[in-house]
This record gives C-alpha cells, structure tokens and sequence, in this order.
C-alpha cells in the first residue's frame, strides 16, 4: 500500500475538499496521512485523529511554546524570564562570554516577536511550518500533497530534499497570484520558483488552468469542488427555522460559509431593506462577522437577518436542506474570485436549494446551464433584491428551480470527480 502525507493550513475542521481526497485515496489503496494545525481550543482539533484506517491526521502545535506561556499569563512569564537569566547569566560568563552573548541574542529576538506583530506572525508561521517539515519528513511518504501554496515548501523539502527524491503534487485550491492581501509579485516567484520541484498540478476548474498556463506555460489537472453525493431527503432536518425562532412557514435566504470580504455579504444585508418576504441567515463564521452583524443594528434589521454558528460538515447539510434560497455572490475584487466554482455552489445544488449567484463564467455555466437558478450582477443590490422577490413570490418558478437541483447533482458530485484524482495518483505512481 503507497503511503500519501498531505499538508494543509488549516485545522482541519471543515475543510470538505481535503476531507473527500483524502478520504478517496485512503478507500482506493493508499495510506493517508494529514499533517494540519492543532487548536487547544477546539475539541475536534486535537492533535492525533483517526478518520479511517487508513486515514490519519497528525495536527502540529498552532504556537511556538513560549508564546503560548506568554499568552497564558504575561507578568509571570516575564518575570520568569528575568529571574531565569539572573540565576544562569554567571554559569554562561564562566563558560564563555560567548555563549551569554548568543542567549542575549535570542532573548532580544523572542521579545521584539512578542512585541512586534508582523515579527510575531511570521515567527509564527516559519516555526510552524518547520513542525509540519520535520512530522511530514519523518513519515517517509511515497507521494506528498501540498494543498495550496503556503505548505508547497513544506512539500519540496519532504519529497525532493532526500537521497531518493518522492513525488509531489501541488493542489492549489485559489489563485495564488490574484489574491485580496495577497503581494502579487512576490507571490508570483515563489510559486514559479517551486513549480520546478512539482511532478504534478492540479487546480479547481479549467478558467483557473488556463490563467496557470497562461503564467507557467504548463495545463494544470483540473479538480472540481462538487459535493459528495447523498439524498437529502433521507437527510434528518435539524430544524433551522425552529432553533432561530421563526415560524415554519418562513423562507430562509440562506448563505453558508466564510464571513470573509470581497463575498457580497454586505449586499445581501442591504438587501433585506428592499426583500418583501423572508429572512437572511448566515451559517458561518469568519473576520467580517462583528461587522456585518453591526450593520445589522445599525441599520434595524435584526428581524429580517440571523446568524448562526459555524457547524461541521458532515451536520451542514440537515441544515441547508431547510433553505428557500441560497446565495453565491462573490464580488469581482481579484481573479481568484472571478474563476471561483467554489464547494457552497454545489452544496446547494445537493441538497435541492435554488441559487442565486454571481454571473461570473464558472459559476453562471452551471447555474444557467442547469436551470437550478438566476445569475446576476451581484454587486447590484437593486438587482439582487428583485431577483429574490420575484423567487419568494413566484413558488412555482422556485420549485422549478429546485427539481432542475435533482439532474444536476447526478452530473456535478465528488462520486463522479473522484475517478479523475484517482487517475492523477495512478499515473503519478506509473511513473516512477
């Protein structure tokens, strides 16, 4: 059995993509193990889990050890660390004035990492990696699966850095290059300086392909992010409505997942102004949530807008399933959005809930292509608001909708999508 180390940035809590590969891989003849993030805080982030058995996640430790102790309690930390130096600072003069100046180095340098932010993150996130690098060597794996460019590194030096270089796939999930926050130029290189190491790349859809071979020169394997298949009628609800106060009859506008910027999520609230029937609710979490949950105050719509927590994957669909609509309406801040054909899009579409999307290529081929809803300039909100009163008045033409759901999940699912990562492993470890 070929032994697959994975790496990925995140907890790895609700990452439903990771979860159907790796899951597809440790059920087809390959031993798979996920190095992720440990969260202290969060129960189903602990640092040794067992999916399957053949499907193990390895989390490293989220913080290096002394900001966790200086996290926990500052005064006594630094008081520690002085009290601590008063005691040992005459053995290291004794020893060599050397090895005081050193100790005096490193002292400076964890201080200015606690007091200096960007210091601090990228402290952070340079011991982290070199944990995933040191649990991800050690593993000794046949294939390594970088997902996404911040653990593409960790992938090179695992894989090519040995006597008997291993194979390595790149899995880039976003458009490195074009992203909010992100330094194009920077990011550009190092992506084109590790590509070289790759043996194979795999992106979302074919408009995010074709940019990476307009950059690389090279057609990347594509993956799509299609739901894995169920039936949502057999689905238990858990009742949406009932846990938000709302009467049964009430017709939940639903948008599910990350409060992050650039979403349209601040649209769909100013919406609510103009919606003549339903209520907007958010399942999720992310930076933008203080924010959007004020504007809700401020603006006086806490009866038309609800939030609710995050939830994990394998629970999200007794949820969506109670949804009159859902909404996918990423706003045109970067390429990495306008290419986008993400997870929630298909989501909906599994679970037989109309769509009202964004009209951008990916997205508008299958929501128009498919007849499972209406794509729209999404940063109209005008627009936006008219398109959902005419689906909440117009229940036929949304049942239309819902019942187009029903052909299109037999095409768009992770049942069908898994046979092309399964052809990508095949032929990577053909050509050894």
């Amino acid at each position: 059995m070929k032994r697959v180390t994975m790496f990925v940035w995140n907890h790895f809590t609700n990452d439903a993509r990771v979860m159907r590969e790796s899951s597809t891989l440790s059920e087809n003849g390959y031993d798979v193990s996920l190095i992720a993030i440990e969260d202290k805080k969060d129960t189903r982030a602990s640092k040794l889990q067992k999916i399957n058995d053949h499907f193990r996640v390895h989390r490293v430790r989220m913080y290096p050890w002394f900001l966790e102790l200086y996290q926990s309690n500052k005064k006594n930390f630094i008081l520690s660390a002085a009290v601590l130096t008063v005691l040992i600072m005459p053995l290291m003069l004794y020893k060599s004035w050397m090895i005081l100046f050193v100790y005096f180095l490193i002292l400076a340098a964890s201080l200015m990492s606690l007091k200096n932010s960007k210091i601090r993150q990228n402290l952070i996130k340079l011991i982290r990696s070199g944990r995933m690098i040191f649990e991800g060597y050690r593993q000794k794996a046949d294939i390594y699966h970088s997902n996404d460019l911040n653990t593409l590194t960790q992938g090179v030096i695992c894989s090519k850095i040995r006597l008997k270089p291993r194979k390595l796939i790149y899995d880039s999930h976003e458009v490195q290059t074009d992203r909010t926050g992100y330094n194009r130029k920077f990011v550009k290189f190092w992506e084109r300086s590790l590509l070289r190491f790759v043996d194979e790349t795999i992106v979302e859809n074919h408009t995010r392909a074709a940019h990476h071979y307009k950059l690389y020169g090279v057609y990347p394997s594509t993956l799509y992010n299609y739901s894995a298949y169920y039936d949502v009628e057999k689905r238990v609800s858990l009742d949406l409505k009932k846990t938000l106060g709302l009467p049964p009859d009430e017709k939940v506008l639903l948008y599910q997942g990350g409060l992050q910027a650039g979403r349209g999520l601040e649209n769909l609230i100013e919406m609510m102004h103009r919606v003549e029937e339903g209520t907007l609710v958010f399942i999720g979490d992310g930076k933008l949530k203080k924010l959007l949950m004020r504007q809700v105050i401020e603006e006086n719509l806490g009866h038309k807008v609800k939030f609710f927590p995050k939830v994990h994957m394998d629970i999200l669909p007794s949820y969506t399933k109670d949804a009159y609509l859902g909404f996918q309406v990423l706003q045109n801040t970067s390429f990495n959005h306008y290419s986008a054909s993400s997870n929630k899009l298909f989501e909906y579409i599994m679970a037989h809930v109309p769509i009202v999307s964004c009209d951008f290529p990916e997205i508008k081929s299958i929501v128009e292509g498919e007849q499972v809803g209406i794509s729209l300039d999404a940063s109209n909100i005008d627009e936006l608001a008219k398109v959902v009163n005419i689906l909440v008045k117009d229940e036929i033409l949304r049942n239309r909708y819902s019942e187009n759901c029903r052909s299109a999940k037999m095409k768009y699912n992770w049942d069908n999508e898994q046979e092309k990562l399964l052809v990508i492993y095949d032929n990577i470890d053909a050509s050894k």
